[in-house]
């Protein structure tokens, strides 16, 4: 068991920012995958009722997010 171990600064704003590392990476290759696509992902997800597309992304962003905490953590 941890205990507060948890609760001090250091292992706290450490883990802060790590958080914000990890944040930074995956806001930063999910960016440049909606560049690499030919076309707006958001325009084809919300406005035309792309369901495969989303299907596709959402995969896409837990594998980024698999990535980035292995990498990180």
């Amino acid at each position: 068991m941890m205990g507060i171990e948890w609760l001090k600064p250091a292992v706290f704003f450490g883990s802060v920012l790590y958080a914000l590392v990890g944040v930074a990476v995956f806001w930063l290759c999910f960016v440049i995958v909606d560049k690499l696509t030919p076309y707006d992902l958001w325009a084809e997800i919300i406005e035309k009722k792309n369901m495969a597309l989303a299907i596709v992304v959402g995969a896409m962003c837990i594998a980024i997010g698999m990535i980035v905490a292995a990498a990180v953590g």
